[in-house]
């Protein structure tokens, strides 16, 4: 009998580890789904300036940085109200395991230029953006 307990242990870490599997395929799979259609947005928007100064694509290209320099994550998707216009940015948190999103507001964001490249800069910490509530992904046409 102590050894069918044992000989199942295995079995059990290889059917969580086969979810966990499942569940971050998943993840990418949702990750891969709003990169495109960020994308995809920001193609159809063109040259035309989005927020902050900027192009959409811009902005999905750009980084969050903090004050000081710092990075605090990616820029992956803008979020647009109502009416069209960009109230917010979608942002994955750098190190984060698994991957967090947040929406944050526009309120409070400036661009920044490094060097040729433009990123956001907010005058929020790691930990205000890691208290932020996880964001929905977006959907098409965000």
């Amino acid at each position: 009998m102590q050894i069918l307990k044992l000989a199942a242990l295995p079995l059990a870490a290889l059917a969580i580890t086969a979810c966990e599997s499942e569940a971050d395929t998943q993840a990418d799979m949702a990750e891969d789904r709003m990169e495109t259609q960020a994308e995809q947005s920001a193609a159809a928007a063109g040259m035309e300036e989005a927020a902050l100064g900027m192009t959409e694509l811009q902005l999905i290209d750009a980084d969050l940085i903090a004050a000081d320099g710092t990075e605090l994550g990616d820029v992956e998707a803008v979020h647009r109200d109502a009416s069209g216009a960009v109230d917010g940015l979608f942002v994955e948190l750098d190190n984060t395991d698994p991957d967090r999103f947040v929406m944050i507001p526009l309120d409070g964001l400036s661009m920044r230029m490094d060097g040729d490249d433009k990123d956001v800069q907010t005058g929020m910490t790691a930990q205000d953006l890691a208290a932020l509530p996880d964001a929905q992904m977006p959907a098409a046409g965000m």
